[in-house]
């Protein structure tokens, strides 16, 4: 291939004339550049320029109501490297790209939205990197396919870092592209240089799958092929795909584009346990007294739970639902998730699929000075792990959890095994375990009643109960596809002890690290993707997390996506304040001073104006429980018709 022609970026935006039009990577030590460098450095335009005052006498709207300066335009027959990155990148069918703008991929996003008509990916105007990447990672969970993030540089992607964390820890793709402007050369001084990396990546080493950065545009190609084939394969992440400006501003003949390589992604084969473990797993499953199923982040497609009510059904085995992903109907009767305690003690067999955190799940462990765990199982219990997890752990952040003994740890996809483990199951079983069925679903046949009736304690209570929010919301959306796409540990799990769930898209799961600012923007991703279901989208964020990333609603908005937004408004960051009051009490000092530095309050904040600064539909503070059902049906009114809505509950603590 001709090498391609390279030309400087003019640095109208400074003030630099065409004196400076030094090729790009034409380094020449010193030969040639060198001499321009002192020839600039002396000129008399430079000289009067230094004389000039820093602060124009009148304000410069120059940028506002004229063009840009004039820059050297491509020669004929030339076309841009960013334009052969968008080729590219839709070649993985990425739908949506989500970005805080920014100079170190100005090219990148100018060919996105002319030479790519803004159109796969489209352009989805992010007000924080952090946010961009929570889209993404949203998004993938209803997708089942990843979204593109692009951060500025090294403080985009710091910004960005504890997203990236957080789908990490999640086992969510995530493909995160970063501008930069690699060599020093041709760095412009100030921010630009600033913003620039020797090597960007190291940030996030630890907490990505793969990450690189290709210094010439031949190269790109293989890179983002390579990138998007590591975040989907396997234990699915996130990957960081550094990319040069200067390979994007390259000049490039047209003539040479078709010699420039757009990848082939090739289709997936799932990786699936042998045949000889799987017969193995079964013979342990069908042969046990009590055996019992734990499940976390399975259900990622629409076969997902049905397969998981199969192989429960087929063992009358009940499961334990860690809520990572939406994996067993809520309200089946073998769903054990709320008397998890006994059913873990009374196993002989468990088998965990997708585990994070098995180890919490077996073992105990209280907040005392002195901390040891407590196993919940008997000794001879067996424990098997089938999943991809352990292929997804690196070395220095506890992301994946204290390490947990198996009697049999396989390291393939459960979702694809479980076909073969059903089949194998009901061909070794020998009886139809009816009786220990009957038994189960009397453990649990009041466990919802149960829960309505703790809902109703404080049914009328001020400020607001979160079991009250919980069966309000339910009672509006239990017709309809939804999904509950926010965390709910902590509005005490009402929606998964109130709602019927049925179905993988019904909830999105955790956030994977628990990094505060995941839900709002993480929210708005799984609504962006729900758009092409027609499906409803709702969030119960708590107000610490939503001050995170209040400018998700603003996307919302100006994206049209379509979500009810509830504020589960305690005014606090309830969990700290247990913390601080914890500590309180072992250090004998009384809880009364635990509000300091932990509450969100004098002033209190108003959810509701601070989204209708923004062009969103809102409501509330709503303070009193009769006006929270009526509320939220004006709300969801608003959503139907294609529009992001925003209601703010004053809510109990939990």
């Amino acid at each position: 291939m001709t090498p391609c022609k390279r030309r400087h970026r003019e640095e109208t935006m400074t003030g630099s004339s065409k004196q400076s039009e030094i090729k790009r990577r034409q380094f020449l030590a010193g030969a040639a550049a060198a001499p321009a460098v002192a020839a600039i450095s002396l000129s008399p335009n430079s000289a009067r320029a230094a004389q000039t005052p820093s602060v124009p006498g009148t304000p410069n709207t120059v940028g506002d109501t004229h063009p840009p300066g004039a820059a050297a335009p491509l020669a004929e027959g030339y076309v841009c490297g960013s334009d052969h990155m968008v080729d590219v990148l839709r070649a993985f069918d990425l739908d949506y790209i989500a970005s805080n703008p920014a100079s170190t991929f100005r090219s990148l996003q100018e060919s996105i939205i002319n030479y790519g008509g803004n159109s796969k990916p489209e352009f989805l105007t992010s007000l924080h990197e952090d946010s961009a990447v929570h889209y993404a990672h949203g998004y993938a969970k209803i997708a089942g396919k990843p979204m593109a993030a692009l951060v500025h540089g090294n403080v985009g992607l710091q910004h960005a870092s504890m997203a990236i964390y957080n789908a990490f820890a999640d086992q969510v793709p995530v493909y995160v592209i970063a501008g930069n402007v690699a060599s020093e050369w041709t760095r412009r001084p100030g921010a630009e240089t600033a913003h620039s990396s020797t090597d960007q990546a190291q940030m996030v080493r630890d907490y990505v799958k793969w990450d690189e950065q290709p210094y010439a545009l031949r190269d790109f190609s293989n890179s983002a092929a390579r990138f998007y084939e590591a975040a989907i394969t396997q234990a699915p992440g996130p990957v960081l795909l550094v990319c040069d400006a200067d390979i994007q501003e390259e000049e490039v003949h047209a003539e040479h584009m078709a010699q420039l390589q757009v990848p082939k992604i090739s289709r997936r084969a799932k990786v699936v346990a042998d045949s000889a473990a799987v017969q193995e797993i079964a013979s342990l499953l069908v042969n046990a007294e009590n055996p019992v199923i734990m499940a976390d982040r399975f259900g990622n497609t629409m076969e997902s739970v049905p397969l998981l009510v199969e192989l429960a059904e087929a063992l009358q085995a009940p499961v334990i639902d860690s809520r990572g992903r939406m994996n067993f109907p809520t309200q089946h009767p073998l769903n054990h998730s709320e008397i998890d305690g006994p059913t873990t003690r009374s196993a002989d067999v468990i088998l965990g699929l997708e585990m994070r955190n098995l180890f919490g799940m077996i073992y105990g462990m209280a907040d005392l000075p002195v901390r040891n765990p407590v196993s919940r199982i008997r000794p001879d219990t067996k424990v098997i792990k089938l999943g991809t997890t352990t292929l997804a752990q690196k070395s220095n952040y506890g992301a994946h959890q204290r390490y947990m003994a198996a009697d049999i740890d396989i390291a393939a996809e459960a979702e694809a095994t479980l076909p073969y483990l059903i089949e194998e199951v009901r061909r070794q079983a020998s009886n139809s375990f009816e009786a220990r069925g009957q038994r189960l679903r009397q453990a649990s046949s009041s466990l919802v009643e149960d829960a309505r009736r703790e809902a109703a304690n404080g049914w009328n209570a001020s400020p607001i109960s979160t079991g009250r929010l919980a069966a309000e919301l339910w009672n509006q959306i239990k017709d309809e596809e939804f999904t509950l796409a926010t965390e709910c540990q902590f509005q005490s799990y009402w929606t998964h002890r109130l709602w019927a769930m049925n179905h993988y898209y019904n909830y999105i799961g955790q956030s994977g690290a628990s990094g505060v600012g995941y839900n709002s923007p993480a929210a708005v991703g799984a609504a962006l993707a729900n758009k092409a279901h027609g499906r409803l989208t709702v969030g119960i964020v708590g107000d610490g997390d939503y001050m995170m990333q209040p400018g998700v609603i603003w996307t919302a908005a100006h994206h049209q996506i379509p979500i009810l937004m509830i504020v589960h408004n305690n005014r606090g960051y309830h969990q700290e304040v247990m913390h601080v009051q914890r500590m309180a009490n072992r250090h004998n000092r009384g809880i009364d001073r635990a509000h300091i530095g932990t509450t969100i309050k004098e002033p209190n904040i108003d959810y509701a104006a601070m989204a209708k600064g923004m062009g969103v539909y809102a409501e509330g503070p709503v303070t009193a429980a009769n006006e929270v059902g009526p509320a939220i049906r004006r709300a969801l009114a608003v959503v139907r018709n294609g529009e992001p809505a925003l209601i703010d509950v004053v809510s109990q603590p939990r």
